[in-house]
């Protein structure tokens, strides 16, 4: 499992960098990707955890005083991510992929997390299924409608529930 939330958070964080509005979910992309990856082929260290969390703070705090609609939610990924690089940290060196059977983290807090994070996950889904009045631009052989397509506000909200869905499994180990 850990691969695949690499491989979700390393594909959402390309995709998302290409949109300016959608910057917040590259960085949360590719922190997910980074803290997924197995302790057995990469080790952060001692600081890496605290480096992680400290992006995530001030990615947290961007979050708040920018003007981006979708600023609290971001907020509370940065929250997320914080809390998740701690407790993992907290588990102790090469013990963060057994972090569930330590009983890493406040069973509380990591409730709470997942209890937001499926709310998310089933509201924005749910804004996702097409109306019969709305269409995206489909690529046509010219190509020219690739970047409406790119744009379009769905594929920022594709993005969001991707991530959402890469917490909850994160959430759930810990």
């Amino acid at each position: 499992m850990a691969w695949l939330l690499v491989v979700l958070g390393v594909a959402v964080a390309g995709s998302c960098l290409l949109r300016r509005e959608a910057r917040a979910e590259a960085v949360t992309g590719a922190g997910m990707a980074v803290m997924a990856v197995p302790m057995s082929v990469f080790d952060p260290g001692p600081w890496g955890a605290a480096v992680l969390a400290a992006v995530f703070a001030l990615a947290g705090l961007h979050s708040l005083l920018g003007r981006a609609p979708h600023r609290a939610h971001h907020a509370v990924c940065s929250v997320a991510m914080v809390y998740m690089a701690v407790a993992l940290a907290a588990a102790g060196p090469g013990n963060s992929e057994h972090a569930a059977h330590l009983g890493a983290g406040l069973p509380l807090l990591t409730g709470v997390l997942l209890l937001y994070f499926v709310g998310y996950v089933l509201r924005t889904g749910m804004a996702l299924i097409p109306g019969p009045a709305r269409s995206l631009s489909i690529p046509g052989p010219s190509g020219a409608g690739a970047p409406r397509l790119r744009n379009a506000p769905e594929v920022a909200m594709a993005c969001r529930v991707s991530m959402a869905l890469g917490m909850l499994a994160m959430l759930l180990v810990l």
